[in-house]
C-alpha cells in the first residue's frame, strides 16, 4: 500500500469544507498560494448507464488511486466530490506547480486505459477546473466554487480539459482600487 492511501483515508473523514479551511489558514500562514483542483469523470452519466454501478465505482477507486499516488506532499488532499469527482487542495502550490499536476493525473488517466465505449474518445477523461489564490483570514469558500465554475467550463470545451481561474488577480485590482 502506498504512503498516500493512509493520508487518503484520513482526509476523507473531513467534510470539503472543513479540509479547505485548513488548507485556507496553512497558506495564509505561510503567506504563499493556494490551488484547489476539481476533477470529474467526463461523461459520466453515459459511463454508469453502460456500464453500471459497480463498474463506475471501480473505475472511481482506480481515479482514486492513479491521483493519490501523484500527490507527493504530506499536506496535500484528495477528496471525493459529487457522484464523480475529486477535489485536490493543494497547500502552498504555485499555479503552474497545480497546472502541472492536473496534466500528470490526465497522463496517468490516459496510460491506464480505462475503456468508456460512451465517449468519443474511447477512454475515462477527466476534465479539471483549478481555481488559486493567496488566502488571507477570514477563510472564504468561494475558492469551491470558483474551481467548480472553471471545471464546468473546461467540459463544456471538450474532453480532458483544463480551466484555470487565477483569483489572485481580482485581488490584485481590488486592493489597487
Amino acid at each position: 500500500m502506498s504512503q498516500a492511501s493512509p493520508r487518503k483515508r484520513q482526509v476523507a473523514a473531513r467534510p470539503i469544507e472543513e479540509e479547505l479551511q485548513r488548507a485556507w489558514m496553512l497558506a495564509a500562514e505561510r503567506n504563499v498560494s493556494l490551488c484547489v483542483i476539481a476533477l470529474e469523470t467526463d461523461c459520466f452519466g453515459e459511463y454508469l448507464a453502460a456500464y453500471g454501478r459497480d463498474a463506475a465505482e471501480d473505475c472511481l477507486e482506480t481515479l482514486e488511486r492513479l491521483i493519490v499516488s501523484l500527490l507527493k506532499r504530506e499536506e496535500d488532499s484528495c477528496l471525493r466530490l459529487g457522484q464523480s469527482g475529486f477535489l485536490l487542495v493543494l497547500p502552498d502550490m504555485p499555479m503552474l506547480m497545480g497546472r502541472d499536476l492536473a496534466n500528470k493525473i490526465n497522463q496517468a488517466v490516459r496510460r491506464e486505459g480505462l475503456v468508456n465505449k460512451e465517449s468519443h474518445a474511447g477512454a475515462v477523461t477527466l476534465g479539471a477546473g483549478l481555481a488559486v489564490v493567496n488566502p488571507e483570514p477570514p477563510f472564504d469558500k468561494d475558492v469551491l466554487e470558483t474551481a467548480k465554475g472553471a471545471l464546468r467550463k473546461a467540459q463544456r470545451r471538450g474532453l480532458a480539459r483544463l480551466e484555470i481561474a487565477d483569483m489572485r488577480l481580482s485581488d490584485r485590482r481590488e486592493v489597487a482600487a
